[in-house]
């Protein structure tokens, strides 16, 4: 499917952008197990986001250094410090980038997701990074995860997901293995309530 947009005009936006999806048991044997995803676009022609919580196979590093960019591992505020760990974002396109960053950095290609979360997905930021004029925060993602038109929605009925409310600590922090757990803490369970199967009135 193509990569979609995120909603910028005046439509609405679909009930589900800008908001985290996080797996059920039912997706226990699927990619997306135990995964959380930050949707950036849904609309009429389907869902795109990123998983935010497992890590790729490469580095910060390697992946400078697979695309030519100079860049240092010293300091807190160095691109390793701001990045953490590269996320695996999902099975679609999976070697192309994508950066999820802080309001605090804009360039042309920059499209804003939310008031606090911001996606761009040229070599530009990662330069800006490496250089120490990127955003404060941010989180690059190889891949995304893509639904076409109308299949979220019945995932969703299905109980293959849990919906939540956008928080940027769980976009941003490096401690990819707390997200799952910390979400459905907020609900108030723990992953040996969930059941596999929804209900039907």
């Amino acid at each position: 499917m193509k990569m979609l947009r995120p909603t910028t005009d005046n439509r609405s936006p679909g009930q589900f952008e800008g908001s985290f999806l996080v797996a059920m048991p039912g997706l226990d044997t699927s990619y997306f197990a135990n995964s959380v995803v930050y949707v950036c676009a849904h609309n009429a022609d389907g869902a795109m986001g990123f998983i935010v919580n497992k890590p790729a196979t490469i580095s910060v590093g390697e992946l400078m250094t697979h695309t030519g960019i100079p860049f240092s591992e010293r300091g807190s505020h160095g691109v390793s410090g701001a990045l953490g760990p590269i996320r695996a974002g999902g099975p679609v396109d999976e070697h192309r980038g994508f950066v999820l960053h802080s309001d605090d950095y804009c360039a042309a290609s920059t499209i804003p997701i939310s008031a606090n979360i911001y996606l761009t997905s040229t070599l530009q930021i990662l330069k800006s990074l490496a250089a120490g004029r990127g955003p404060r925060r941010a989180a690059v993602a190889l891949g995304y995860a893509g639904w076409g038109a109308g299949q979220l929605e019945r995932e969703i009925r299905d109980n293959a997901w849990l919906s939540f409310e956008e928080d940027p600590e769980i976009v941003f922090d490096h401690n990819n293995d707390a997200k799952y757990g910390a979400l459905i803490a907020r609900m108030g369970i723990g992953r040996a309530n969930f059941i596999c199967e929804a209900g039907h009135a």
